[in-house]
């Protein structure tokens, strides 16, 4: 079983920087492609970035140019730092493990974690 926790939300001026960490268990990190998702209030869950186990990366043009996700496969660990806020990143953050079951069909599977808030206001 996978377990994924968030940490690092929290309340932030507009134009500050918070950056995000997600610890998960399990050995099966570093096989996985990573990704981060948020939800505003009243609104659908959405992609921000995701970050495949080679390491290629892929962000939401919202967020291109002021966040970043990487991955430390020896911490089991997936950060998102995120620069330049606005109040319109305001939202719960989620950690995201995705990964695809070997079979006939194959069978794809999402983990997620709790999630984080993250406040951007002045």
């Amino acid at each position: 079983q996978v377990q994924l926790v968030e940490s690092g939300g929290g309340l932030v001026q507009p134009g500050g920087s918070l950056r995000l960490s997600c610890a998960a268990s399990g050995s099966i990190f570093s096989r996985n492609a990573m990704g981060w998702y948020h939800q505003a209030p009243g609104k659908q869950r959405e992609l921000v970035a995701t970050i495949t186990s080679g390491g290629s990366t892929d962000y939401a043009d919202s967020v291109k140019g002021r966040f970043t996700i990487s991955r430390d496969n020896a911490k089991n660990t997936v950060y998102l730092q995120m620069n330049s806020l606005k109040p319109e990143d305001t939202a719960v953050y989620y950690c995201n493990l995705h990964m695809v079951v070997a079979g006939n069909p194959p069978l794809p599977m999402d983990y997620w974690g709790k999630g984080t808030l993250v406040t951007v206001s002045s």
